[in-house]
């Protein structure tokens, strides 16, 4: 597979301008390794920071999500996050949602099989009409369309 990262230190460096750049270039992160496999994962924006701890049939002591853990949960906040978007622009009233997230991994070579998650949204007194909108848009989630040919993925709604 081609180093798709192969200009960032150039672009780092200021000899390209973002506009001759196939790519959107954002440096939002720095993560560091704190020894005991875990890391820090800082926000540059905000400053918040993300420990991520190796599971414990992983070698880990499961103490933190593990970036495969993260990489479940953000399927499940990206999709609250698009329908809070699509709401917001229709004028659609969208006060709850909550997930629970599933990860299912495989082995030989170790990696994320599936994820299911439940979005319980029914507080929300949606008409159908107005949920099969919102499931539609659910999938034209960022995360979701990233790791879909690699990744079961099922969503559902309650």
């Amino acid at each position: 597979m081609r180093n798709r990262f192969h200009f960032l230190p150039t672009y780092l460096k200021g000899n390209i301008v973002p506009s001759q750049l196939k790519y959107s270039i954002m440096i939002i992160s720095e993560v560091s390794y704190l020894g005991n496999l875990r890391t820090a994962a800082k926000h540059l924006r905000s400053k918040d920071t993300i420990i991520t701890d190796a599971p414990i049939d992983n070698n880990g002591k499961g103490q933190a999500f593990s970036p495969t853990d993260l990489v479940a949960s953000s399927l499940a906040s990206c999709v609250i996050t698009v329908i809070g978007i699509y709401c917001e622009k229709h004028d659609i009233p969208f006060q709850f949602c909550e997930a629970k997230v599933e990860k299912i991994m495989g082995n030989n070579p170790r990696k994320i099989d599936a994820i299911n998650v439940v979005f319980e949204v029914s507080k929300n007194e949606w008409d159908s009409k107005t949920l099969q909108k919102v499931i539609a848009i659910a999938n034209s989630c960022p995360v979701g369309i990233t790791i879909e040919n690699q990744v079961s993925i099922d969503l559902k709604f309650l």
